[in-house]
């Protein structure tokens, strides 16, 4: 029995391991876009370095503006907030960073997990048509002439095997996606935790170095 024919002979089966097919395929094109291309900062490290060089300058105009060619990227968006609070005690900078980042971590975690939950998900019930073929081709043997018992056999476990076969093809391709995307998204997180460091020993710094040009001055 080959897999087509399978399908269409056991629809009822089938359906649930296929909507989660759908819904996997859905959710992997949405992360995609999302954790390699909507979040990504191209050429990050050119990015911390200028943003670096400007905030422990106190250009804080000109570091906002860096930003702000980047809108929408958590990681630029750390930056921004924490210049845009430069003038506060560091606490209050590091509570509004820390707010931040978890807001974008949450994002950049979101739905990835599912796919996970759908491999498992898939699996099982490519199980379960597994024994129900089973059950349903012995059943049937139970009941059938000696010449049709090897025939219906045969058909009852082609019928399961395909069934495990389907879970299996959709529940295998999730969990490698899942382990890609997982890694990216763990990566994401850490970039922000990077940003955030950066951007409040940039402040700590410029702090610091008014600090030694008014005691010159007085």
């Amino acid at each position: 029995m080959g897999i087509f024919e399978f399908i269409r002979d056991n629809f009822l089966h089938v359906v649930p391991i296929l909507v989660a097919g759908f819904i996997a395929v859905a959710i992997i094109f949405e992360r995609a876009q999302t954790l390699f291309k909507t979040y990504t900062l191209p050429a990050k490290d050119a990015f911390f370095d200028k943003a670096r060089e400007l905030v422990s300058k106190g250009q804080m105009n000109e570091a906002l503006a860096l930003c702000q060619q980047f809108s929408g990227k958590p990681t630029a968006e750390i930056v921004k907030v924490a210049i845009e609070r430069a003038h506060q005690p560091e606490e209050l900078i590091m509570n509004s960073v820390e707010l931040t980042r978890n807001k974008y971590a949450e994002l950049i975690q979101k739905r990835t997990s599912y796919l996970a939950t759908i491999a498992n998900v898939a699996t099982l019930l490519g199980l379960l048509g597994t024994i129900a073929g089973l059950i349903e081709s012995f059943a049937a043997v139970g009941h059938a002439d000696a010449q049709q018992k090897a025939q219906l056999l045969a058909n009852g476990i082609s019928t399961a095997m395909n069934a495990t076969m389907l879970g299996l093809g959709v529940a295998v391709p999730c969990m490698i996606v899942f382990s890609f995307y997982i890694n990216k998204a763990n990566r994401l997180v850490a970039e922000l935790e990077s940003a955030g460091l950066m951007a409040l020993d940039s402040i700590m710094v410029c702090s610091l170095n008014q600090n030694q040009n008014d005691r010159r001055v007085s």
